[in-house]
C-alpha cells in the first residue's frame, strides 16, 4: 500500500477495520510505518455477475455505480442532504438492481430507482433529478410533475414545503 502522504510503498499497520454501506465495504484505519500518519482504505467487493446498461439511444456501457452517485449529487448541490444518505441511495439502488437484473438493465429503469429513493428524501432533489432524466419536453410537463409531487407529499423533518 502505498502512504498518501510520503508516497512511500511501506509495510502499514491495520489500525481498526470496520464494516460499513450495510457490510458490502470494509473500512481500515492504517498507520505508515515510515512517516507514522494515519489513513483510511476501503475495500468493496467486486460483484463477478457485471451488469451492462442500455442507454436510451441504444448503446451498451458497463454498469458504474459512480455515475449514480455523481447524478444524485448533481441533484442534492446546495440541499440538506449528506453523503452518507447519498451512498445509502446508491446501495439501495445497486440492491435493488443486482436482484432484478441479471445481465441487461435499461438506464431508464436505474433512473426510476434513483428517482423513487430520492422523492422520499428531498422533494427538490428529485425534480432537479427528474427533469434530467425523464427530459421533459416544455415547462407545462415539469408544472404537472411538482403538482403530483405537492399532492402526495408527506412531511419530512427540516424540509419546507414546495408549495404553500
Amino acid at each position: 500500500m502505498r502512504c498518501p502522504y510520503c508516497r512511500e510503498i511501506n509495510q502499514d499497520r491495520v489500525i481498526d477495520s470496520r464494516l460499513s454501506e450495510n457490510g458490502q465495504v470494509i473500512r481500515r484505519r492504517r498507520m505508515c510505518t515510515g512517516c507514522s500518519k494515519r489513513f483510511t482504505t476501503k475495500e468493496r467487493i467486486e460483484n463477478e455477475v457485471k451488469l451492462t446498461v442500455i442507454k436510451r439511444d441504444g448503446r451498451r456501457m458497463p454498469y458504474d455505480r459512480t455515475r449514480i452517485l455523481a447524478s444524485i449529487q448533481r441533484a442534492a448541490y446546495k440541499r440538506p442532504i449528506d453523503q452518507d444518505t447519498i451512498a445509502e441511495i446508491a446501495d439501495k439502488v445497486e440492491d435493488r438492481l443486482f436482484r432484478r437484473y441479471d445481465r441487461e438493465v435499461h438506464s431508464l429503469a436505474i433512473g426510476s430507482l434513483v428517482g423513487e429513493q430520492l422523492k422520499k428524501i428531498d422533494q427538490i432533489a428529485y425534480v432537479r433529478y427528474a427533469s434530467v432524466y425523464r427530459r421533459f419536453k416544455d415547462l407545462g410537463e415539469l408544472i404537472e410533475e411538482v403538482r403530483e409531487i405537492a399532492d402526495h407529499v408527506t412531511e419530512t423533518p427540516g424540509q419546507q414545503q414546495l408549495f404553500e
